[in-house]
C-alpha cells in the first residue's frame, strides 16, 4: 500500500488485530521512507448478484427485503429469530456461490420457499400462496398434498407441522407409504368417523 503522506510504495505492517466483531482486520502500518504511521482496515468484499425481476428490470439484492418477507410469512409462528437469521445467511451464501452477476427473482423465491419449508410449513404455504399466486382452495390443497408427499419420503423434511393425519389414498393405491402420528381418540376421514386403536 502506498504511504498516504509521501506516496512511497513500500510500507510495513507493525500490528494486526480483529475489529468490528471479527468482520474487519485493523492494521497499523509504517512508511519505510518517511516513517509516518497510519491505520488501514481490511474487509471481505462479498459481491451479491443483481436480481432480475419479472419485468426484466434489475435491482441490487436487498437482504433487508428478504428478511422482511420471511418475517411476514413467519408472523405469529413459533420460529426463533436465530433460525431466521441462519436461513437468510444460507440464502445469501447460495446466491454468492452461484458466481453469477445476475440471478432471476424466481430463483431467489425458490430458495426462500425451500428455507421456509424446513422452518415452518404454515409459513411455507403462506409464502407459496402469494409467490405462486394461488387462485383458489384447490391450489392450496395441491400444495399441502405435495408437502405430505415430501414428508412421507423424508420424515425430517418438515419440522413444525400444519398437516395433521394422513392424506386419503390416490386412485389404485393399496396402502399408504407411511403412517403419521395422530391424536388418540376419534378423527375425521373422507369416509366418515374413524376410531384410532
Amino acid at each position: 500500500m502506498y504511504c498516504p503522506f509521501c506516496g512511497h510504495v513500500e510500507t510495513k505492517v507493525n500490528d494486526s488485530r480483529l475489529a468490528a466483531e471479527g468482520r474487519q482486520i485493523r492494521r497499523r502500518r509504517e512508511c519505510l521512507s518517511c516513517g509516518e504511521r497510519f491505520t488501514t482496515f481490511e474487509t471481505a468484499e462479498l459481491v451479491m448478484p443483481l436480481v432480475i425481476k419479472s419485468d426484466d428490470s434489475r435491482e441490487p439484492f436487498d437482504e433487508q427485503k428478504l428478511r422482511s418477507g420471511l418475517l411476514k410469512s413467519l408472523e405469529k409462528r413459533p420460529v426463533p429469530q436465530d433460525a431466521v437469521e441462519e436461513a437468510i445467511a444460507r440464502i445469501g451464501h447460495r446466491l454468492r456461490s452461484l458466481g453469477e452477476r445476475e440471478v432471476a427473482s424466481r430463483h431467489v423465491g425458490e430458495l426462500v420457499m425451500e428455507e421456509l419449508r424446513h422452518l415452518d410449513e404454515v409459513a411455507y404455504v403462506r409464502f407459496a400462496s402469494v409467490y405462486r399466486s394461488f387462485q383458489d382452495v384447490e391450489a392450496f390443497r395441491e400444495e399441502i398434498e405435495r408437502l405430505r408427499h415430501r414428508r412421507r419420503r423424508d420424515p425430517m423434511a418438515g419440522q413444525l407441522s400444519l398437516l395433521g393425519g394422513e392424506p386419503p389414498p390416490g386412485p389404485g393405491a393399496t396402502a399408504p407409504l407411511a403412517r403419521e402420528p395422530v391424536p388418540t381418540g376419534a378423527r375425521e376421514s373422507g369416509k366418515g368417523r374413524v376410531r384410532d386403536k
